[in-house]
């Protein structure tokens, strides 16, 4: 099964890199090239293969907030990631009602009012439902990604400020307002749309600019970590505080309520973990713990 590392270069790196980690021993259930896509308990899903990336986004980048910092990932094993946001249809399926009023009408728009207790408790039912079935091998499991898999994801092997490069127009994602890089133009629709109504980044994963954000599985740090496989789940004891001494979980990806900007690869915020509202959705990925 072919096997590989994506490196993305960082001007100004330091030149004393550690040595890369070494890779996890592949598994039957691998894909064999990243964007491969299978299906499994009615979720659609795309191979991010193991590899090294830097996180974050350069001084340079137009729109670039302070929580932004560069670093660089080591991801050792491969997973696999939802092509499209988790669907009304998909929860429904699953779950029998949703979370929350709606995001548009129909089981192919996103899922919206969803806090994250329950995007958590969505994906260890389906994982539970997976091998029940058999469907998902029981060394497998569904779960939020963390920020890192997740950037890892929308990137898709690019250095830009988005998987599509240093712009990003309403043409290619779902967003409100001006946008990004670029002077072209497109619909500006006030609304979440159909889940996968746009193009996919290089790996094959829609709407991951725009449409609805996703709730990931870190306590939010204001300064992320890097290095090997980080995974922020437990860490509330050094995550940064809110101004009422609360703490948040991390969410990615720009929303339709949102202008261009937002929908950088590198854009990150925090939300309040018992938080809803109607452009708050999720992605699933496909792992082994």
């Amino acid at each position: 099964m072919k096997r590989f590392v994506v490196l993305l270069a960082l001007t100004g790196c330091q030149a004393d890199k550690p040595a890369p980690a070494p890779l996890d021993a592949a598994d039957p259930f691998d894909g064999a090239n990243a964007g491969d896509g299978r299906e499994v308990a009615g979720m659609k899903l795309r191979w991010c293969p193991a590899g090294t990336f830097v996180m974050g986004s350069p001084a340079s980048e137009p729109e670039r907030r302070p929580f932004e910092h560069q670093s660089e990932v080591a991801l050792t094993r491969g997973f696999w990631i939802g092509e499209c946001e988790v669907t009304q249809g998909n929860w429904k399926r699953l779950l029998d009602k949703l979370p929350g009023d709606t995001t548009g009408a129909g089981d192919d728009f996103p899922i919206g009012w969803v806090n994250f207790a329950e995007a958590e408790d969505f994906c260890a039912k389906l994982t539970a439902a997976a091998h029940a079935s058999g469907a998902l091998p029981a060394n497998w499991e569904f779960r939020l990604p963390t920020e890192a898999q997740w950037e890892y994801a929308c990137r898709a092997g690019t250095t830009t400020a988005t998987s599509f490069g240093d712009s990003i127009s309403r043409k290619q994602a779902n967003f409100k307002g001006p946008p990004y890089g670029t002077t072209e133009d497109g619909p500006s629709l006030d609304r979440a749309t159909r889940a996968g109504s746009y193009p996919p980044n290089p790996w094959g994963l829609r709407d991951i600019h725009g449409n609805a954000c996703e709730w990931c599985r870190d306590w939010y740090h204001d300064r992320y970590p890097g290095g090997v496989n980080p995974d922020l789940h437990d860490a509330k004891a050094t995550a940064a505080k809110n101004d009422d001494g609360t703490y948040s979980r991390s969410r990615r990806g720009g929303t339709w309520a949102d202008p261009g900007w937002p929908n950088r690869s590198a854009f990150r915020q925090r939300f309040e973990p018992e938080r809803k509202a109607d452009h708050i959705g999720m992605r699933v990925v496909v792992v082994r713990p």
